[in-house]
Formats: C-alpha cells, sequence, structure tokens
C-alpha cells in the first residue's frame, strides 16, 4: 500500500465521516476490515491433526485475528490501561514531590488520584461489561469522547494551569492525541491535537499578559504543538495501514485455514501411506492410510509423536536417517520390513521426499515418506500386463475370426467331396477344433475394451428357465426330477438390469463348470434363483462333490488359469467381467458340510450334498410382475 494512496484513501474517509479506520465501513488500501463477530472470518481452534509449526502458526494469528475481537477493540483497551499506568505513576510522582520539595502538592494529588479512578474505572467497565464501538468515538460530542480523550485533555489543562512554569506536564497530552490519532477520523484527531495546542499557546499568552513570561513559553508551546499535529497525523497514518493488514491477515488465516483443510482431505483419501518426518524422527503429519500400513496397535493418536523406540519400526527409522545422511533417494523407493509381534512381516515400497532442496544434505529439515504395501505394488503391475495382454489379445481375436471362418466354410466343403473314413475323421477333428477356436476367440472379444452393450430390464426368472433348459437339451440330459440339473425360480418375475446374451453366457459357463466336476446322480446340479435384497438377486449355481482346493482357489478368477490342460482359463473371469459390467459381483464358497448353509434357510432348503457354489448379485429393478412356471422338479 502506498503512502499516497493511504493519504487519498485517509482523506476520503475523512470526508465521509468514517467511524474510525478500524470501523465496519473503513476501507484502506482495498481491504474492508469487520467490526463485528458475524463479518469476522469463523477461525478455528486448531486440532491435533495439526503438526507443531502449524499449530504455533495458527495460534500466533489466532491472538492477532480473533472472532468478534476487532483491532479497535484490542487498541481501545490498550489505551485505556495505558491511562491507568499514567494516571498511577503520575501521582506517586506528586505525592513523592510532595514529600521532599517545599510546594504544596495537595491540589494536583487530588486532581491525579480523581484521574485514575475514573480511569481506572472506564478500563474495568470496557474490559467487563461496557463495550465501545468505533462509532462512539467518532464525534466530539460523544459522552466516549468526553470520558476519555475530553477528560485527558481537560485534567491536562488543570494541571499545566495550576503549575504554571513548574513541572511540565505539556508532554501528558500526547497520550490523547495519540489516541484520537489511531482510534478517531482524521478530522476529529487534528481537532483533538489543535485543542491540545490551543490549551498550551493559551497558558503561554497568559503568562505573557500577567508579566511572569517574555515570550519564551509561547515560542515553546508553538512548537509542542506542531508536534501534536504531527503525531496525530502519523498515527492516523499507521492506524490506516494496521486496518488494512488485520484485514489482510483475517482473508489470509482464513485461505490457510481452508488450505489446511483440503490437504488434510486429499490426505485422508490417499491410498499411500503418507508421513511427514523430521532428522529427529518426529512425526509431523500422517494420513490413515500410513496408519493402517504400519500397524494400528503401535500408533499414537495424535501428532506429532515419535517413530523412534518402536520396534517394528526400526527399519522406517533407519530409511529416515539414511535418507538424511545421503541428502536423496531412489525415484522408484525401496523396500523396508516391518515385522509385528508374532512374526507377522508386511513389506513396504518407501519413496521420501524432502521439502526444501539445498546442496548440504544437512540443511535438509523435513521428509515426506510414501508408503506403498509391495503386494498392491505387485497387484497394480498384473493388472497392468493384464490389461496389456486383453488389448494383444484382443487384436489377435479379431485377426483369427476371419481366417478360422474361411477354415471352417473350406472344411466343410472338404468333407462334402470326401467317402473315405478316415478322411472324414480327420475332417470332423478339424472342425472340432475350429469350434474350439471359435469360442476362444469369442471369449477373448467378450472381455475385450470396446463399446459395452447397454443394460436392458429382464425378468430373470423365464430366462433363467429357458437357459437351463436349453442347456440341459444340448448335454443331452434327462428333463424334470430324474436329471442330475434341478433349477428353481419363484413363480413371479424378477426383474433385474443386465444384458440377456451375456447373462446366458455366465450361467453357461457355470453349468458347464458345475457339470463337469459333479458325480453323477439326482440333483447334482442345482440352479436356484431368489430375491437376495430389495436392491439384488442371486443367482446360485451349486455342484456336489470335493471342494475346491484351497491354492487352485484363490486364482479361480485369474485368466489363463486352468486345471484342465485343453482348458482356456477364460471361463470364470468372463463371468467375473460381465457381472462387473453391470453393477454385480459373482463369488465363490466351498460348502464342506450341507448344514454350513444353514443361513440359506431364510430362502428356502440348502444344498443336499458337500460340494461348490458359485453366487451371482444382479442388480434388480422394478417391473409389472408376471407369473412364471417351474420346471426340472422346483420346489411348490
Amino acid at each position: 500500500m502506498s503512502v499516497g494512496r493511504s493519504a487519498r484513501d485517509a482523506q476520503r474517509l475523512s470526508d465521509e465521516g468514517p467511524a474510525s479506520w478500524f470501523g465496519p465501513d473503513a476501507e484502506v488500501g482495498g481491504f474492508e476490515t469487520a467490526d463485528t463477530a458475524a463479518s469476522a472470518p469463523a477461525l478455528e481452534a486448531p486440532d491435533s491433526s495439526l503438526n507443531a509449526e502449524s499449530a504455533f502458526f495458527f495460534r500466533g494469528f489466532r491472538r492477532a485475528v480473533r472472532p468478534g475481537v476487532t483491532a479497535f477493540a484490542r487498541l481501545y483497551r490498550t489505551f485505556l490501561a495505558a491511562r491507568v499506568a499514567l494516571a498511577l505513576v503520575l501521582t506517586l510522582a506528586l505525592l513523592l514531590a510532595s514529600l521532599l520539595g517545599p510546594r504544596n502538592m495537595q491540589l494536583p494529588v487530588s486532581i491525579c488520584v480523581a484521574y485514575a479512578l475514573v480511569a481506572a474505572t472506564t478500563w474495568w467497565m470496557a474490559r467487563d461489561r461496557y463495550r465501545v464501538e468505533a462509532e462512539q468515538l467518532a464525534r466530539l460530542d460523544s459522552p466516549q469522547w468526553w470520558l476519555t480523550i475530553g477528560l485527558d485533555l481537560g485534567v491536562f489543562a488543570l494541571l499545566n494551569a495550576i503549575d504554571l512554569g513548574g513541572m511540565g506536564y505539556s508532554a501528558l497530552f500526547i497520550l490523547p492525541v495519540m489516541m484520537a490519532g489511531v482510534l478517531t477520523p482524521r478530522l476529529v484527531a487534528l481537532a483533538t491535537a489543535a485543542m491540545a495546542a490551543l490549551v498550551l499557546l493559551g497558558l503561554a499568552g497568559w503568562q505573557v499578559w500577567v508579566g511572569t513570561d517574555n515570550g519564551v513559553h509561547i515560542t515553546q508551546a508553538g512548537l509542542v504543538g506542531s508536534g501534536f499535529f504531527v503525531v496525530s497525523l502519523l498515527t492516523s497514518e499507521m492506524a490506516s495501514r494496521i486496518a488494512g493488514e488485520e484485514q489482510a491477515a483475517r482473508g489470509s488465516m482464513e485461505l490457510a485455514r481452508q488450505q489446511a483443510q483440503l490437504n488434510r482431505l486429499v490426505l485422508d483419501e490417499m491410498q499411500d501411506g503418507v508421513l511427514v518426518v523430521d532428522r529427529r524422527g518426529l512425526v509431523r503429519a500422517a494420513n490413515p492410510a500410513a496408519r493402517q500400513l504400519m500397524g494400528e496397535a503401535q500408533w499414537s493418536s495424535a501428532t506429532p509423536f515419535q517413530l523412534r523406540g518402536v520396534q517394528p519400526w526400526r527399519q522406517v527409522v533407519q530409511a529416515v536417517d539414511r535418507a538424511f545422511v545421503e541428502g536423496g533417494w531412489p525415484e522408484a523407493g525401496r523396500d523396508v520390513l516391518i515385522q509385528f509381534a508374532g512374526g507377522v512381516q508386511r513389506s513396504l515400497r518407501v519413496r521420501v521426499r524432502f521439502t526444501r532442496q539445498h546442496e548440504s544434505s544437512a540443511e535438509q529439515d523435513l521428509c515426506v515418506l510414501l508408503l506403498e504395501d509391495n503386494r498392491q505394488v505387485l497387484a497394480r503391475t498384473r493388472q497392468e500386463k493384464l490389461a496389456a495382454m486383453g488389448r494383444v489379445s484382443a487384436g489377435i481375436a479379431h485377426e483369427i475370426r476371419n481366417p478360422l471362418a474361411a477354415i471352417d466354410q473350406a472344411n466343410a466343403l472338404l468333407s462334402e467331396d470326401l467317402s473315405d473314413p478316415r478322411a472324414l475323421q480327420l475332417t470332423r477333428m478339424v472342425a472340432s477344433n475350429v469350434q474350439r477356436l471359435k469360442r476362444l476367440v469369442e471369449d477373448v472379444m467378450d472381455v475385450a475394451p470396446g463399446v459395452l452393450p447397454e443394460p436392458m430390464p429382464l425378468d430373470a426368472s423365464s430366462l433363467v428357465q429357458d437357459i437351463c433348459l436349453e442347456w440341459a437339451r444340448t448335454n443331452h440330459l434327462p428333463e424334470g426330477a430324474g436329471g442330475p440339473l434341478r433349477c428353481e425360480v419363484p413363480t413371479h418375475s424378477v426383474m433385474v438390469s443386465f444384458e440377456p446374451e451375456h447373462l446366458r453366457r455366465v450361467l453357461v459357463n457355470l453349468l458347464d463348470n458345475a457339470l463337469r466336476h459333479a458325480p453323477q446322480g439326482l440333483d447334482t446340479v442345482r440352479v436356484r434363483l431368489e430375491e437376495y435384497t430389495l436392491a439384488l438377486a442371486q443367482l446360485t449355481v451349486f455342484s456336489a462333490g470335493a471342494p475346491i482346493p484351497v491354492d487352485v482357489e484363490r486364482h479361480l478368477f485369474e485368466p489363463f488359469f486352468s486345471t484342465r490342460s485343453r482348458g482356456s482359463g477364460l471361463g470364470l473371469f468372463i463371468c467375473r467381467e460381465l457381472c462387473e459390467r453391470y453393477g454385480g459381483r459373482i463369488e465363490y464358497h466351498a460348502v464342506r458340510q450341507p448344514d454350513s448353509l444353514a443361513n440359506h434357510a431364510v430362502h428356502g432348503p440348502g444344498p443336499a450334498h458337500a460340494g461348490n457354489e458359485f453366487r451371482v448379485l444382479l442388480k434388480r429393478v422394478t417391473a409389472p410382475a408376471s407369473p412364471n412356471n417351474d420346471l426340472f422338479g422346483s420346489d411348490p
């Protein structure tokens, strides 16, 4: 803010008559100051999540920019306290002078005692009970102005009048002149300085009139009076700057608070752990992901806390010390092992970033540790490889489709002209492998990236029955209660959001796997559709037999994983991808004992055999219900 601009703003405000540089109407250098709690920015107390430096920064500004306590109120109370101190010092000085000197000081002491009582009462009332606004000091006819600035002028003028040519009380006028310059508009401040100067000139002129002075005091009074005007202008200018700085501090503090909240929100939502650590091993900030990675049991509830001294974090401390010593860290990070009680270990990938970069590592004060579980790193790498493999596979499948169709057509034409049984057997072998390759191409194209078909409301009850009936006929299975397949669907419509051909693909894949691993007998493969919740429907495919081994179970939904030599390993992977496309999911559950599914009692009886069960959850949609019939020996 330039001095010229401040002067122009001060003159404009003086002409308009603002209450004070710190009043609600004051505007200095483009800043509007607030005088009430409602207009002040809402500053919150620092919470435990702020580090030590942030908390110190916040407390320092909070003292200067407290809501509801403006600069005017603070300065007004300061001047009132200064009046009390001045009155007490002046009283003690006069008492000491009366004891040591021959002059009678009873009247000046009485005036100073009365002034001290009034000043103390005014200070106490303004501190606890009575609040003075800036507008109340802006006018010369205001009671508050006469109780403070006017009273000081009167008392100091009286003391100067009693002690003409004595101790010299003219310097006391500095206090009311400064108080007026800081707390009142510039015209009122200049009027106050003029009153003080006129009092001194009047007393000096009286001394010349009565013949006790030869005119020297008039010159001194004129110089002192000129000083009053200079003090008034300087304090007024400083007050205007303080008003602007106060509002700038309020705005900066509000921005800092919002930025701190935003940073805390971003850190809390980060998947990677974040630790801000200093050279002493003191953690200044940490996010919930770091809390989870480094263990809840050893974690302090609030920051800052000491990283050293906790056994599982020993290697993390060593990594911090090494980073400060070296002054750098590999871009890809280093692996750190955390070993908890009971022999549980967790490998973390640690990346280190410094808050300031200097040539000397000794000047590194804080470092930021980015922690990531190596299992997540490997999983992300695997997903990236699978995505790249999927794009390549989709391109290859697209290129294979046309030649494969040509091979199939040529083989069919060739089989029509052959009569040799051995040659016909070879053509049938070619046709079988062509169909196998076609299914593989369709599998790859189903999960390839591209435009997804729009889901549509469909009646899952009717569609599941049709799929089961068609699948049974294709595999030459007996229909009804005498076959291995048992299909149970509600008698009413169950509307779900899916694509019909994709739902058919999911169910057929699950049925093929179930029939392949189920023993011969009745009800060894069971399909059940039920209303799981208000938002979900559950399609269950159960096959009797030995449960899938644990080492195989963890890889069930991975692509290209198969326990069969002729399997592509894409069936369950495609089922999962298709379910997730339409907001559903698929889960595997091992049924080791029939009684383990007692939780299905709400929806109906569970499987009568141990085996394997796949549960597909589908999103339900609302639609008019329609009657439906049950096939394959459905329960009534």
